[in-house]
Formats: C-alpha cells, sequence, structure tokens
C-alpha cells in the first residue's frame, strides 16, 4: 500500500504539535496510522502483533520562508542610537 502525504517541519513553531505535521495533501487531514494498519489486515476483531515498514523517498521540497534578518550592525548601530537619545533627553 502506497500513501502520499506532506510532511511540513517547522522547528520553530510556537506549539510542539505545529513543529512536525504529517497531512493528506487532497483533504490535509492528518492521517490515523492505526486505521491505515487496520485496513492492510483486513480489519478483523482481534489482536495483531504486526511489523511496519515505512519506506519514506522525498518526491518534493520546498524550503520554509525565511525571516528576513537585519546584518548585527545595522541592530548594534540602531541599539545605540536609542542609548544615546535616552542619555540626552
Amino acid at each position: 500500500m502506497t500513501k502520499h502525504y506532506i510532511l511540513s517541519l517547522n522547528p520553530t513553531a510556537k506549539h510542539d504539535w505545529d513543529r512536525c505535521i504529517l497531512r493528506d495533501p487532497i483533504t490535509a487531514k492528518r492521517p490515523e496510522i492505526a486505521k491505515l494498519i487496520a485496513e492492510a489486515i483486513g480489519a478483523e476483531p482481534g489482536t495483531y502483533l504486526v511489523s511496519v515498514n515505512i519506506e519514506v523517498k522525498v518526491l518534493e521540497q520546498v524550503p520554509a520562508p525565511q525571516a528576513e534578518q537585519l546584518p548585527l550592525s545595522t541592530v548594534e548601530e540602531r541599539t545605540e542610537r536609542t542609548h544615546l537619545q535616552e542619555l540626552v533627553a
């Protein structure tokens, strides 16, 4: 059984659950892995010891947008300028 999903990784996300998201590319729903395994074995009542192989192939990668960072010298100059203005006031 081959399924396709979109994996989004955002290590700077505010919430833990938003840092690693797996979604269906059509419905955008998060897959329920247990239900997929149940479908694969036929969902007959009982308890199963299962082995699950996951093979991952990256089909396409879109880099996350980077927040614009000011050069450190510009930030230092602004901080120094603000400090001097406070001293003058």
